[in-house]
């Protein structure tokens, strides 16, 4: 029997969609799998220091003395906020200013839990609009913040693991086509 084809392990955080990576991946490395695992950010360094993922996709994760790390995209930032506050009369594309949280309830989670909360009308939550997409609800809105710090997604990966199947990853991520060189 066959050796079974070594596999590249990518760990990923909510709001993050590799789909596009995943599908050059499979188009370029035909010998070598790509598993995608949903993860929260703890998981998910957890299993880049001990080796059950190669690279991983987090939020507000910048290179240090254990991971590299490429900067991707920035998220923009909105507040989500029950389908019966006072934010849900403004226009979809409406933004809010930082004051105009002022006096509200601002809970600190960013996660279905807190959705739950917020369509209680406990209160209002900030995160990332993708994060807000992925966990949306029906009775939840969400609308953009402005002049407020965003987060951004980097590829993150152990210094000591930067492998070529690490490099031609990087290489899908940031666009390069299958001929380009770096």
């Amino acid at each position: 029997m066959p050796d079974p084809l070594p596999t590249f392990r990518v760990a990923f955080v909510p709001g993050v969609t590799p789909t596009k990576w995943e599908r050059i991946w499979r188009e370029r490395m035909r010998r070598q799998r790509l598993e995608l695992r949903p993860s929260s950010a703890a998981e998910a360094i957890e299993a880049l220091r001990g080796g059950d993922a190669d690279a991983a996709f987090l939020r507000d994760t910048a290179a240090d003395d254990e991971f590299s790390a490429i900067r991707l995209y920035e998220e923009l930032p909105v507040v989500v906020a029950s389908r019966d506050h006072l934010f849900a009369a403004l226009e979809a594309g409406e933004r809010l200013a930082p004051n105009d949280l002022d006096g509200e309830n601002l809970l600190p989670g960013q996660d279905a839990d807190t959705l739950e909360l917020v369509a209680a009308g406990v209160g209002i939550a900030r995160m990332p609009q993708s994060l807000a997409r992925v966990l949306g609800r029906r009775d939840v809105i969400a609308r953009p913040l402005r002049d407020s710090p965003s987060t951004w997604i980097s590829l993150v990966w152990p210094i000591d693991a930067t492998t070529p199947a690490v490099e031609t990853f990087i290489g899908i991520v940031r666009g390069r086509t299958e001929n380009s060189s770096r």
